[in-house]
């Protein structure tokens, strides 16, 4: 991988990214809180030339103002009008958008090519950025490992999309979410397939990275195609159903 990949913990259970190049190029993705990142960025001698936002709920964005203070930068990702009406998106991002994103909008980040994906479902607005030399794939709330988003301000049809646009990428794809929620997802994916063999393996992998305090990312495709329900679900109306049934859970 040419770019490196730091996570950083922020709020309760968020990811924060931070993008290192080999060309010392730095990106921050979806900074919720500032000061665990700017942390992070000063203690590491990192001075970011770009902020990547994958959507634009409070968790993702509250710390951008801050950031650009401390590191005068780039701020990219959707536009913010693409939000609903009464979504609170609108009265979070304060800062301008330097650079507007959209489906198929390549961008060049440490000398490598970088696809954006049109990913609605959890919010009209989200995208996922797609690092194909490097492998891996930033994909906000829309799948998280071993689940998904919620239906925001979209429809269970959109999301179903998303994820299957996500799931059409290799399988040895990394796959960076927004959250930590892992272990409970496993939970969840197991009372419905609790013989599921790689969903076992992947749950006591799971639980033992969890007893030591680490993070359970990045996943993989791979790993999600077998672990994943809400990837594996066969039709629209089976993930609405399947979704209905974590809301309730």
């Amino acid at each position: 991988m040419s770019i490196n990949v730091h996570i950083v913990p922020i709020l309760s259970d968020n990811y924060a990214y931070i993008l290192e190049g080999a060309d010392d190029s730095v990106a921050v993705v979806d900074p919720g809180e500032a000061a665990p990142v700017i942390k992070y960025l000063e203690e590491h001698g990192l001075t970011p030339t770009l902020i990547l936002i994958t959507h634009h709920h409070w968790d993702h964005v509250n710390g951008v103002d801050e950031i650009l203070e401390r590191f005068p930068c780039t701020l990219a990702g959707a536009d913010p009008e693409g939000s609903a009406p009464d979504s609170p998106a609108k009265k979070v991002i304060k800062a301008r958008f330097d650079e507007v994103l959209h489906e198929s909008c390549s961008f060049s980040f440490a000398g490598e090519e970088v696809q954006t994906l049109s990913t609605p479902g959890h919010t009209p607005e989200h995208l996922c950025y797609y690092f194909k030399e490097s492998g891996f794939v930033l994909c906000g709330d829309v799948m998280f490992s071993m689940g998904c988003g919620r239906i925001l301000d979209g429809s269970a049809a959109e999301l179903y999309s998303s994820l299957q646009k996500l799931g059409a990428l290799p399988d040895e794809t990394l796959i960076y979410c927004g959250h930590e929620y892992t272990q409970s997802n496993a939970d969840f994916c197991l009372k419905i397939e609790p013989d599921n063999k790689a969903l076992q393996k992947r749950s006591n992998e799971v639980n033992a990275l969890r007893a030591k305090g680490l993070s359970t990312l990045p996943s993989t495709l791979s790993k999600e195609k077998e672990t994943n329900l809400f990837l594996k679900a066969k039709s629209p109306q089976a993930f609405k159903e399947l979704r209905t049934l974590k809301d309730r859970s």
